[in-house]
């Protein structure tokens, strides 16, 4: 591997973001409006709208706050504006944030209005932008790196070629110290007791089996004959995968061959510490995984597609492969890095693992994903229960 370094931002906490985002962070759907009025003001901003309610409770509760709290920790933000309904909850947000150290501020509509509240949040979202322009990156050692992944619209070409290929790039930066995380609970049915064995110790897989259960006690209690159209969908069914089993398998693949995960975290929940490969209890819709793994702080996220996927995420790029040569073809706007070659072997998994090191690390140093170039910024919140 030539490259053993990157550029990015030094965060007042010491983690190293690719992006340099100020955004204007809404508490709940109420304040969707504002926020995107603030970010119509200034220039540089950017809304973050969600479609999440109020009244959670409980686990809903928790993770309602940890995601948001995560999503302005990111390290590619560098400053952030919330604004809520009320002060009481807007302002758990913004201490959580203000933990980073980083420039942060709240603002309440309740007895103030919109119009002031805008105002108000668009003075200080002016200060915020300003400031951060100035900003500048630094070379920082690839141990600062924090990269999620994920699949999507799977077909037989990604178990064979994109997810090996993810898997070989684990595998090479692992053993430099580079934080990962993989999730997709459900689709590892089938595969649970390989991934079960996959833990770093015993502890580690019956913890994972803990939360595989828990998934599956839910389908149980609430599926109606079986997950048919869902795991699979139409779409991975299109491209081969007849059975959830086949599709777990090869989802596995992105985990490479050696490498071994060395914790199981709750959706948006932060590793204790860097370094190694986590597993992350996380549904396997595409935008809501991708938020959970912004939330808990990676910065970079690999997404292998076979017949093809749009996603992308407002605050952690996106980097898209497939090894689908049709994909390929007819969604090339859509397509980072082609791993096609592959198929035809005229590409070894790994030249496909060090191409993905290649156009990771330059999209940490600023290249833009292709959806990021097209404006695709998918942001969805994760919700467990019926509001009260």
């Amino acid at each position: 591997m030539a490259a053993q370094s990157f550029w990015a931002y030094r965060r007042e906490n010491g983690r190293a973001g690719v992006r340099n985002h100020v955004i204007i962070l809404p508490l709940d759907d109420l304040s969707n409006a504002a926020c995107e009025a603030v970010a119509n003001n200034i220039k540089g901003t950017l809304a973050l709208p969600h479609a999440y309610g109020r009244l959670q409770f409980g686990e809903d509760l928790e993770l309602f706050f940890r995601t948001l709290i995560g999503i302005g920790s990111n390290p590619n933000v560098a400053a952030c504006v919330v604004i809520g309904i009320e002060p009481g909850w807007t302002n758990r947000i913004v201490e959580g944030v203000a933990k980073t150290g980083k420039p942060v501020a709240g603002f309440s509509i309740e007895g103030n209005g919109d119009i002031s509240t805008i105002a108000a949040a668009s003075r200080r979202a002016q200060e915020f932008v300003q400031w951060a322009s100035e900003l500048r990156r630094e070379e920082c050692s690839i141990n600062d790196l924090f990269v999620s992944v994920k699949c999507g619209e799977s077909d037989t070409t990604s178990g064979l070629a994109s997810n090996p290929a993810v898997g070989n790039l684990i595998d090479k930066l692992d053993p430099l110290g580079v934080t990962t995380c993989f999730g997709e609970t459900s689709e590892i049915t089938g595969a649970e007791q390989i991934c079960k064995e996959r833990a770093a110790t015993p502890e580690v897989g019956e913890k994972f089996m803990r939360t595989w259960n828990a998934y599956n006690d839910v389908i149980e209690q609430f599926k109606t004959d079986d997950l048919s159209e869902s795991q699979p969908t139409k779409g991975n069914i299109a491209g081969g995968l007849t059975t959830i089993e086949e599709k777990a398998f090869g989802n596995l693949q992105k985990i490479g061959k050696r490498t071994k995960y060395i914790d199981v975290l709750e959706p948006a929940e932060a590793p204790s510490k860097g370094g190694g490969l986590y597993f992350m209890d996380t549904s396997s819709a595409a935008a809501e995984c991708v938020t959970l793994q912004a939330a808990a702080g990676f910065v970079v996220h690999l997404f292998p597609t076979g017949q093809g996927n749009v996603i992308g995420n407002p605050i952690e790029p996106v980097i898209k492969l497939t090894g689908n040569p049709k994909t390929a073809r007819t969604m090339g706007e859509h397509i980072d890095l082609d791993v096609s070659g592959i198929l035809r072997r005229e590409m070894t998994l790994d030249v496909a693992g060090d191409a993905l090191i290649d156009i990771t690390i330059r999209t940490c140093n600023g290249r833009l994903t292709a959806a990021e170039s097209l404006g695709h910024r998918e942001f969805v919140m994760t919700k467990l229960y019926r509001s009260a």
